[in-house]
């Protein structure tokens, strides 16, 4: 099976960041001689205007009409998701330390990540124009969800957050840009999709440069000491639960409902992913140069690379499933070579000569 996974280069690249994090901190915090948080700060807007210059609004139109699907997506993805952590925290007790609960709250509370939900669907022949209604839907609801979601949370563990000023700040470097990439979408979509490779690692220099800064600050503050080398391993598991329940959770809703194979495929895969590359750049607004940010974007770091490792298995189960479904179709299809209608007259048999 490990044979048949892909190691995705991008996954080497954020483990690195973290381990030049450890070694060598000082040039990447907050200050330092890399600016690494002004790169962060500037490229998220960046992301988000390349974002918006590649969403299609036609795309979105034309799978709008598929109400119930997007209902159970978006619920799982904003309520249910929420309440199955919060009700773990609950039953975990002290666990975890506050950074790392709120990492996992917050981790709850994200959009659906677009490229990998969609691509996964494709890949186990599920709804694809689904998925992409879904995907994208979610990262514009999530822009406003997210931090209202957190400030709640924070409120009732007694912390606090200034919603007004986050909103802001995500008009400014999310909204704002996005709308512009829409704007600019008949100018700029050829090039943007000539350029697409560029475009791609533009985007993940940025997540790295949020992740490598976070990780330096974390360090030179000294977030880290004191904890327990085996946290990590009770992250991974409780990320591993997490995704497990939710999957599950959303299994059971499209069956209750009675969604046919592909539906099922894209709301379990929409609901149950979470997006890094959202993710990391909102953390980076919310919670700014928090010494404490690098446990904070923990639990979704590990969860984006197991959900693409767990819904990668997935996914090439339900493929070779739907390819042998449709291999028995095609055989049942085929003209038979015996007459099925009994009426037919059936050959004389040769007369033998006297």
């Amino acid at each position: 099976m490990l044979s048949r996974l892909k190691l995705d280069p991008f996954l080497v690249a954020l483990a690195t960041t973290v381990v030049l994090a450890l070694a060598w901190p000082k040039p990447g915090v907050t200050g330092g001689i890399l600016h690494a948080d002004k790169a962060a700060t500037w490229g998220v807007a960046v992301i988000f205007l390349l974002y918006g210059v590649s969403l299609s609004p036609r795309r979105l139109i034309e799978s709008a009409a598929r109400w119930d699907l997007h209902l159970v997506v978006q619920a799982t993805t904003f309520l249910v998701f929420p309440a199955v952590v919060v009700g773990a925290l609950a039953l975990a007790g002290g666990l975890f330390p506050e950074p790392l609960a709120i990492g996992f709250f917050f981790l709850a509370a994200l959009p659906s990540t677009v490229s990998s939900s969609v691509a996964m669907t494709s890949l186990a022949r599920g709804n694809v124009p689904v998925a992409i209604f879904n995907a994208s839907i979610s990262s514009l609801i999530g822009v406003f969800a997210t931090p209202a979601l957190m400030a709640w949370y924070l409120h009732a563990v007694g912390g606090g957050m200034d919603l007004g000023a986050v909103i802001l700040k995500l008009v400014t470097l999310v909204v704002l840009p996005l709308a512009l990439g829409q704007a600019l979408r008949p100018l700029l979509l050829k090039t943007v999709e000539r350029h697409r490779a560029f475009v791609k690692a533009a985007d993940r220099v940025v997540i790295l440069a949020i992740v490598y800064n976070s990780f330096c600050d974390s360090v030179v503050s000294g977030v880290w000491k004191g904890l327990s080398p085996l946290l990590l391993a009770e992250v991974i598991v409780a990320v591993v639960g997490l995704f497990a329940v939710v999957y599950a959770l959303t299994r059971g809703v499209c069956r209750l409902m009675g969604f046919s194979a592909p539906d099922t495929v894209a709301v379990a895969f929409c609901g149950s992913k979470k997006s890094l590359a959202t993710g990391l750049p909102m953390a980076h607004v919310m919670f700014g140069a928090a010494p404490a940010l690098s446990l904070i974007i923990t639990p979704i770091m590990l969860y984006h690379f197991l959900q693409l490792v767990i819904v990668g298995v997935i996914a090439n189960r339900f493929a070779s499933r739907a390819d042998a479904l449709a291999m028995i179709d095609a055989e049942e299809t085929e003209p038979s070579l015996i007459a099925e209608d009994d009426t037919l007259p059936l050959p004389e048999p040769a007369r033998t000569r006297a």
